[in-house]
């Protein structure tokens, strides 16, 4: 199994860009893109949250702290910008529920 540390280049990990959206709007979109993910069995996916303020940075930290199929996050040390997040891939028996 990979772990968040072992990822060198994140352009072909999937990407969702949060410039320009709301706090509560980033909150319903950031769950619904791992819960998306998760489906198609992406373990690796970056969030773009830009720099500015820092008040979709927290949201995201928050966000990602509470999902439950979050095993690892942590921000893109190339780009502060931008958030790295580890998804617990769905299993077999899962989908059946």
């Amino acid at each position: 199994m990979k772990k968040i540390d072992d990822i060198i280049f994140i352009d072909n990990l999937p990407s969702l860009d949060l410039h320009g959206i709301d706090s509560a709007t980033s909150k319903v979109l950031i769950d619904d893109f791992i819960k998306e993910n998760r489906f198609l069995k992406n373990e690796f996916v970056t969030i773009v949250h830009g720099i500015g303020t820092g008040i979709l940075k927290n949201i995201t930290k928050d966000t990602l702290s509470k999902n439950k199929y979050i095993i690892d996050f942590k921000i893109w040390p190339f780009n502060i910008g931008c958030t790295l997040a580890q998804i617990k891939l769905l299993k077999e028996f899962d989908k059946q529920k």
